[in-house]
């Protein structure tokens, strides 16, 4: 995570220097970069694109009870199928930063308000406008956004209802669950278009369904439909085109009665375990239990299980 950041921090110092008079924002951003890269994860990503207003392309819901805790993220872009292009990004960052700073979310859902599409990838008419200097910082942007996305406290589940192409793939990799509906079409084609995956879609995929598969799927470009996706293990269930949504929302809701502090440190164990060998991950392993020893929520877990009720986890 941390040579994301500075490899990011030398593209922005890169941008700012093409200027004749960096701003006071650039400026910031490049110290927040490289004198504590650790800390920026906690700090606004809307700063990524020097830009702060509000994105039209993303919206966040926060549901009400008794689904208080799921949180659903929706893309809005209906005249370019949710084309990742300049607003989204900087609504997707808005976005991201805002769940990771709200203790009271315990799982996410990416889903499309767009009919039949989750995200096409990249805009690339807007792509047509930019020299090579300006898609390089786009597209470590887009990288370093999805390594944001991935590294959520929480779980967090990609609900895919027709096209999940390029970055849109890679957007639904950085999740923790994929649904998707019979329908859907996934893939990365963009050696069709002389580029590889630049935002992860090279390394998650293949960590997913092995090297072998991914590098037939990307050095074709073929699509895929949503049973193939789900038998060599894209995504985690297909259903019937149309109910992505609430299969992934009952995934949700199960996930929700948990206790949050005992998801976050099952992901942490995970995410983190599957980095380094096997010694070194069940140390690891145990730290993150030694922090759930003395919370309320284990003790009301116990309590609940001892009574045969429902356990009322609070987080603490």
């Amino acid at each position: 995570m941390v040579v994301v950041f500075r490899v990011l921090a030398r593209s922005v110092t890169h941008n700012c220097l093409k200027k004749s008079k960096p701003n006071q924002q650039s400026l910031s951003l490049i110290t927040s970069f490289t004198s504590n890269p650790h800390t920026w994860r906690f700090q606004s990503l809307r700063t990524l694109i020097l830009e702060s207003t509000t994105s039209e392309s993303v919206k966040l819901n926060r549901l009400s009870d008794p689904d208080s805790g799921i949180v659903e993220v929706k893309l809005e872009r209906p005249g370019a199928k949710n084309a990742i292009g300049r607003d989204m990004l900087r609504g997707l960052q808005q976005t991201f930063d805002a769940i990771e700073k709200d203790h009271s979310a315990n799982v996410v859902m990416i889903c499309s308000s767009v009919p039949k599409v989750f995200c096409a990838g990249a805009d690339l008419k807007e792509r047509r406008t930019m020299d090579p200097s300006e898609v390089h910082f786009f597209v470590k942007s887009l990288r370093l956004t999805f390594s944001f996305l991935e590294a959520l406290r929480v779980p967090t589940i990609a609900v895919i209802e027709g096209a999940a192409l390029g970055g849109g793939l890679e957007m639904a990799l950085s999740c923790d669950l994929r649904i998707c509906g019979e329908d859907a079409v996934l893939g990365l084609p963009e050696t069709g278009l002389a580029i590889i995956p630049g935002a992860g879609g090279t390394q998650r995929l293949p960590r997913l369904v092995g090297k072998a598969v991914a590098k037939e799927l990307i050095f074709t470009g073929r699509k895929i439909r949503g049973r193939d996706a789900m038998s060599m293990g894209l995504v985690n269930c297909c259903v019937p085109a149309g109910e992505a949504h609430v299969k992934a929302l009952e995934i949700a809701r199960d996930i929700n009665q948990k206790g949050p502090i005992a998801i976050r440190m099952a992901k942490k164990a995970i995410n983190e375990g599957l980095e380094i060998d096997m010694e070194s991950a069940l140390t690891l392993e145990e730290e993150c239990y030694e922090q759930l020893l003395n919370t309320k929520d284990r003790l009301e877990g116990l309590a609940a299980f001892a009574e045969k009720r429902k356990p009322r986890y609070t987080g603490g």
